[in-house]
């Protein structure tokens, strides 16, 4: 099938489901207000805008937190980390993936036996407490998070492109391109490894809320992005202290942190029923 006509009936079967039209359209906006944040937000997010705690009003809609700032400005420049952390991560994670992943399902054997025990070992441990420790030998910074979120996502990458690598190098196509002494590196990158994307494309957007809904975690411990840099996890901590006297200065951060993962799973659903009409009910 031309490259051209996958895509037109990839794009057709996303917009045939309302639940991907609507993730698409809420990763849409929040990539739009990180681009933009410079331009849209009202005030500065490092120094202080009105006084401490004000509630809600034109000026400040989601009013001020303990230190004087614009919560809706603060929220706006936290989409940037948002992103940065969920798809710096994931590219992390699918680049280093990848390769382990085709080398263990084509080479197979001692190869296949070691990565997939390495693999193993990481799985082993709960992901959230693994990021917490390696949050806690490097050190908190965002792009520490960035390295800590991608380590413990290799290994799910690894398993999925090794077993796509599995199926597809035992079809016709490939064993005729072998047959006529086709090198092992054109049969990987020209004929398994571009029937192996859908899986990977699948994962790593679903991956993307996960690595978003962990940095907020590991920010609202002190693990994470560090003050000044607007990050919804910390916000939603330091908040935390006035939430009985001011319970509005929660609802930004908070859900910004909810329809942005919810963005992200629902385009990535929405991605698998289109790459894979079958999974559809």
């Amino acid at each position: 099938m031309p490259f051209e006509t996958m895509l037109a009936m990839i794009w057709r079967n996303l917009c045939r489901s309302k639940t991907a039209v609507f993730g698409f359209i809420i990763v849409t906006a929040i990539v739009f207000v990180a681009l933009t944040a410079d331009i849209i937000a009202p005030y500065s997010y490092e120094n202080p805008a009105g006084g401490s705690l004000l509630p809600p009003s034109l000026k400040f809609p989601f009013g001020t937190d303990p230190l004087g700032r614009d919560i809706l400005t603060r929220v706006i420049y936290g989409t940037r980390v948002a992103l940065y952390v969920g798809l710096g991560s994931i590219t992390l994670a699918v680049l280093l993936g990848i390769p382990l992943g085709v080398c263990s399902g084509y080479y197979g054997g001692w190869v296949d036996l070691v990565v997939m025990r390495v693999m193993d070992l990481i799985l082993a441990f709960p992901i959230f407490l693994l990021a917490i420790v390696i949050m806690i030998i490097l050190g908190p910074s965002t792009a520490n998070v960035v390295l800590a979120l991608a380590i413990v996502r290799i290994p799910i990458f690894a398993r999925v492109i090794r077993g796509s690598v599995l199926t597809v190098k035992e079809l016709d196509f490939v064993s005729g391109a072998r047959s006529v002494s086709a090198t092992d590196f054109r049969l990987l990158f020209l004929h398994i490894l571009p029937n192996c994307l859908a899986p990977i494309i699948v994962t790593a957007t679903v991956s993307t809320a996960f690595a978003i809904l962990v940095e907020a975690n590991l920010s609202f411990l002190g693990l994470g992005t560090q003050p000044p840099t607007p990050s919804w996890g910390f916000d939603l901590k330091q908040n935390m202290t006035s939430l009985s006297e001011r319970p509005f200065i929660v609802i930004a951060p908070g859900l910004a942190i909810m329809f942005t993962v919810l963005g992200f799973n629902l385009f990535g659903d929405g991605l698998r029923d289109a790459l894979d009409p079958r999974t559809r009910s």
